[in-house]
């Protein structure tokens, strides 16, 4: 009820990407295939996993956890950006919002944690090749999700609990194509000054640090690599290529979004693509185009399931 009286207001209005209607047909279509590549894409690197021996190693369980991010993640804001794009004008109710702002912290938080997860087996696999399998065995596998679970948690409830005590008097119209913080601090009706450079403490600095800690992980790897045979340089490149590189596409943006003072940006929606949509969608290609053993798993799997099915017929 409190809550309730810091607002009268029950919705908020989007106003998306653009006014021109032949551009939100054109963004329809871009963002349509894009959703349903990134659906496609990481629904097969997991049951690709799940259905061969590479879910026992670690690195491919957890890569079946980040696509389980990217869908969960990437869903929790594509669909109604989609809709919107056909419909008229664009609205959210409060209590979707607010949702929407702990779904978008919460799976993205959980995401930054597991590509950092990722490089830590990837530091482990290459420095430490000998005592790989006791350090990475399934129960400390286990428990580094749980972590980066426990983690997303962490970052998104104090979110969404600053987010929620903001009272709201209009006007209601909201510069994003979704429910974002520092969108909403601008139509709240009181001093976000505060708040705003909690969010970036909590939201940038955590992009920022996570960034670094990946960043000297990399550099690091990359130094010990001059002390292995021509083979397993190329075999370590391949894969630690794929993971700087969606480190890149993810981190660059979010940290230019969330580390800085507390405002918004025309660029902040076109960056605000990249760790939303762009960013997942192409997780599954880098994946699988720079890795043999992903790609062999996924012929295996997918030519039994083939055969099978036409011996049943």
């Amino acid at each position: 009820m409190e809550n309730q009286n810091n607002r009268n207001i029950s919705e908020f209005i989007l106003l998306g990407l653009s006014y021109d209607q032949n551009m939100q047909i054109f963004c329809f279509v871009l963002f349509l295939f894009c959703y349903i590549a990134l659906l496609v894409g990481n629904l097969l690197i997991l049951v690709s996993i799940r259905c061969s021996p590479l879910f026992h190693q670690p690195m491919y369980y957890f890569l079946s956890h980040l696509s389980s991010m990217d869908i969960c993640y990437t869903s929790s804001v594509t669909p109604k950006l989609i809709a919107d794009l056909l419909g008229g004008t664009k609205t959210i109710s409060y209590g979707n919002c607010m949702l929407q702002v702990f779904a978008m912290h919460f799976f993205g938080s959980i995401e930054i944690f597991v590509l950092t997860v990722m490089a830590f087996d990837r530091y482990v696999a290459i420095c430490r090749p000998l005592h790989y399998m006791l350090i990475m065995n399934r129960a400390r596998c286990h428990l580094l999700v749980l972590a980066a679970w426990a983690g997303g948690a962490l970052h998104s409830f104090p979110q969404l609990s600053m987010t929620i005590q903001l009272p709201f008097c209009g006007p209601n119209e909201i510069d994003h194509y979704f429910c974002d913080i520092f969108p909403l601090l601008k139509v709240a009706c009181t001093d976000t000054y505060i708040i705003g450079v909690l969010v970036v403490a909590n939201s940038g600095m955590v992009a920022l640090v996570t960034f670094v800690v990946l960043f000297v992980s990399y550099v690091i790897i990359l130094f010990s690599l001059r002390h292995h045979s021509a083979e397993g340089r190329h075999k370590a490149l391949s894969t630690c290529g794929s993971h700087i590189t969606v480190v890149i596409l993810f981190f660059g943006p979010s940290i230019f979004d969330y580390l800085r003072p507390p405002t918004t940006l025309p660029e902040d929606k076109v960056f605000a693509l990249f760790y939303t949509i762009i960013a997942p969608m192409l997780n599954p290609i880098i994946y699988t185009l720079r890795n043999a053993e992903m790609k062999n798993a996924m012929t295996k799997v997918w030519c039994q399931t083939l055969f099978s099915r036409k011996a049943h017929n």
